[in-house]
């Protein structure tokens, strides 16, 4: 994790760096708020901002969102001063911390705001494998393609992959490129020239050139547009990137890893996604299993998070009990790792006992969770019924049927069926125009009628 400490921190910065430090921060200082922007500006990247509380924090943040520059802020003053404290997170600050600093709390921060210090668990034998090849391949300059449903922890092993190779003393850098609004990712990536679009004060060190001689993650690559793909397409090839309204190319020396939570090959099929471009990220392709096909996991994971949140809500120290175990092992988890981090957090903070009890699990909305008899359990057993029923049908065509199905349940919204169906926005309206270019009826907003 990188921390730049940006003010004198009321004459406590040697503190707070040694702190920081020694919990794995890599840490930066400056003066003055612009030149916190300017050093975010040229590349020197930061996963968090340690702003002197005294400081125009509102300004600091407000100058970084106007470059694009997206970097939580947390605000450090001296004593507890409830005035400052409340000024600090009104402008913008995720928290305040009070100086001189206590090292359990700037931990506890840390932890809190970059979570990128997530072990790899594994005791499942499907997963032992997917490991086995990660450290087999991870001092290769290989590029690999990191596959799984959403939640199944593709950022983490991604992660691991970096610590295993020659780049791990390098930046690891994550772009989610469905995060970021397509007219914005391409100066996310390369970077940009000053004046080369409204807003461009100054030239901006994309991700790319600050991940040099690192590891640099597209994260969901499956979002990024045809005409962007081209570029990465270069930029692999050829090691070399273009900024925004540069006349130079710039060279690079990274590996990139690339996730997806979606089939890449019928996306290639429906042109959605250049062959080239798979064939150069998929050197190798690391699957990660769903949950409910790694029972060996859940209760490793299950007392890895108990133990976790257990600390960092001060509650005592707890294990699962047989009944809750059994609670956990009988749930089949769509929502993955995700869904069990968040329901072993809530049953931390629900149980009562000297162990988290099966009453302790429950759902968002209360109802107890591990049933095959609950919903998620009935949706898997119809989904796999409907699967035996599809075969001799093509891909394309089912997902053709899906997609209209359930613009029609939608009632022709976009947004709604996007949702849904787990795509982006901009993906089903090219779905849609290329089946109404193929003559298909497609239903229009808002009543839904067939156009």
């Amino acid at each position: 994790m990188r921390l730049l400490i940006v003010g004198t921190l009321g004459g406590q910065i040697s503190a707070a760096t040694k702190i920081a430090m020694t919990h794995g921060a890599k840490v930066a200082h400056v003066d003055t708020i612009e030149q916190a922007t300017a050093a975010l500006r040229a590349g020197r990247g930061a996963d968090l901002l340690m702003v002197d509380a005294r400081l125009d924090i509102a300004a600091l943040i407000a100058a970084n969102e106007a470059e694009h520059i997206v970097v939580p802020v947390v605000a450090a003053g001296v004593g507890i001063d409830p005035t400052m404290a409340a000024r600090s997170i009104r402008a913008g600050a995720r928290e305040y911390i009070s100086l001189p600093p206590d090292p359990e709390l700037i931990a506890a921060v840390l932890a809190a705001i970059a979570d990128d210090e997530r072990p790899l668990i594994a005791e499942d034998a499907s997963m032992k494998q997917v490991i086995t090849l990660a450290d087999q391949i991870a001092g290769s300059e290989a590029s690999i393609m990191i596959t799984g449903e959403s939640g199944v922890g593709k950022e983490v092993l991604a992660r691991y992959v970096h610590k295993k190779s020659k780049r791990a003393e390098k930046p690891f850098i994550a772009v989610n490129c469905a995060a970021i609004p397509e007219q914005l990712l391409e100066s996310e990536l390369f970077g940009h020239e000053k004046g080369s679009f409204t807003g461009a004060v100054a030239r901006r060190i994309g991700k790319f050139e600050e991940a040099d001689g690192g590891t640099l993650l597209l994260d969901e690559i499956s979002e990024m547009d045809l005409r962007l793909q081209s570029k990465l397409l270069r930029a692999l090839q050829e090691r070399v990137i273009d900024r925004v309204g540069g006349s130079k190319p710039v060279p690079v020396n990274i590996r990139v890893l690339a996730t997806s939570n979606r089939d890449l090959t019928a996306l290639v099929r429906t042109n959605e996604f250049r062959e080239d471009l798979l064939y150069r990220l998929n050197v190798v392709n690391l699957r990660i299993p769903p949950l409910r096909e790694r029972k060996g996991d859940l209760a490793a994971l299950g007392n890895f998070f108990i133990d976790k949140y257990a600390k960092s809500n001060g509650r005592p120290a707890r294990k699962l009990s047989k009944d809750g175990l059994a609670q956990v092992l009988a749930h089949v988890w769509p929502g993955n790792v995700r869904e069990l981090e968040n329901a072993m957090h809530r049953a931390v903070l629900l149980a009562n006992g000297e162990e988290v009890g099966a009453d302790a699990i429950r759902a968002p909305d209360g109802a107890p969770v591990g049933s095959r008899n609950d919903g998620f359990g009935a949706a898997i057993e119809a989904g796999q019924a409907a699967a035996r029923a599809l075969v001799g049908r093509t891909v394309s065509d089912v997902e053709q049927d899906l997609i209209l199905e359930t613009l029609t349940h939608c009632l022709g919204n976009r947004t709604h069926a996007a949702h849904i169906l787990g795509i982006s926005i901009r993906t089903l309206r090219n779905k849609l125009k290329l089946y109404s270019d193929d003559g298909v009826k497609v239903p229009a907003p808002p009543t839904g009628q067939a156009a």
